[in-house]
């Protein structure tokens, strides 16, 4: 079996390695996946480029000093099982190495629905550790589900958060890196409400105006160069990208008037620096798990899945329109497709999906 190391001083490279560990027979209570295929975004950088602050890197060790595994979402069938309720051939979607196979030890805790109980995922976040029965169905569906369910969950629970808290009573809501997948979903989803009360901004790279333009789902888009010509109201900044200069030019031109700043992703990773001498209100990093969480406890269990999994399918039905799926044969096509990833060389048209 191999696998995907990635070097966790250059998240710009990645090499495929054996992995013997795959291989090794089973313990009880543990199942062997066969990884069908995955996704892989901008996202998972931001995984591999936050992996020590935020634990990503726990999720699959890969027994190497330095070297990594990013976790990626996909659908993998179980090849072998000595788990009580998880059959050989039943299918999984959820959080899974960039590898050809995983040993995971699966609890069921509710019909089709497992958590893996392995030590050294032991307080990691509930919903990374989560793997749903799913399914054989077409293959497009499946991608879909793999690129989108993660990525626009994300971008529900940002509009959630922000409306928990009355949107900041803010009269202009700004994303950054407007033309990410996450970032056009918290756009659309912003557009939704008949009597929002603010406007929605979008930033983003000269390159990629035409696209987040289209979308239609921004009242203003701009480039990262036109920050000058954001209006002087009362704001929100939900920054998709981590870029240190664009957030320092858009603290000091919003000054008093940015109500709140909140960090999700890192798709600048290169230009990410911790703010030193930033003007306006502090960064503060919004982790989607701790929203669920809060919600769960509010409304009790499966509710906010239930309107997450509502809203990704609502905005996953036009993705016909804009999203291009991009397939890849084999998992030797992965550390090219990483590596052009993490260096900003995709489209963001594109959605790439690797069949292992």
């Amino acid at each position: 079996m191999q696998r995907i190391l990635v070097d966790q001083k250059d998240i710009t490279r990645a090499v495929l390695s054996d992995d013997g560990a795959a291989t090794r027979p089973l313990a009880a209570s543990e199942a062997r996946l066969t990884i069908e295929s995955f996704a892989l975004t901008v996202n998972n950088v931001t995984y591999a480029a936050t992996g020590v602050v935020l634990d990503y890197w726990r999720f699959f060790p890969s027994g190497i000093e330095g070297q990594g595994i990013v976790p990626v979402w996909g659908t993998a069938v179980v090849a072998e099982s000595r788990a009580e309720g998880l059959d050989a051939g039943t299918r999984l979607y959820g959080y899974l190495p960039m590898a050809e196979a995983l040993v995971i030890r699966p609890d069921q805790v509710a019909k089709g629905v497992f958590v893996d109980r392995s030590p050294h995922r032991d307080g990691l976040a509930l919903v990374y550790n989560t793997y749903v029965a799913v399914k054989a169905g077409a293959a497009y569906d499946d991608h879909l589900r793999s690129l989108l369910q993660p990525l626009l969950a994300t971008s529900y629970l940002l509009f959630d958060w922000l409306a928990d808290n009355d949107w900041f009573g803010a009269e202009q809501i700004i994303v950054g890196s407007a033309s990410s997948k996450t970032g056009l979903g918290l756009c659309k989803y912003l557009a939704e409400p008949v009597d929002r009360p603010y406007r929605i901004v979008g930033l983003t790279g000269a390159g990629n105006l035409p696209f987040v333009e289209g979308l239609c789902a921004c009242d203003t888009v701009l480039r990262y160069d036109d920050i000058s010509a954001v209006p002087l109201v009362p704001s929100v900044y939900v920054d998709m990208a981590g870029n240190a200069e664009v957030k320092m030019a858009l603290h000091t031109h919003l000054g008093d008037h940015l109500h709140h700043s909140a960090a999700v992703g890192t798709s600048h990773w290169d230009k990410f620096a911790p703010p030193q001498n930033l003007p306006g209100p502090k960064p503060q990093f919004f982790f989607a798990p701790s929203q669920i969480a809060k919600r769960r406890s509010e409304w009790g269990p499966s509710v906010i899945e239930a309107r997450i999994t509502a809203a990704w399918k609502r905005i996953a039905a036009d993705a016909g329109g804009w999203l291009e799926v991009v397939t890849h044969d084999g998992l030797v096509a992965a550390p090219a497709l990483w590596a052009d990833l993490a260096a900003g060389r995709t489209s963001p048209r594109e959605g790439h999906i690797v069949r292992v």
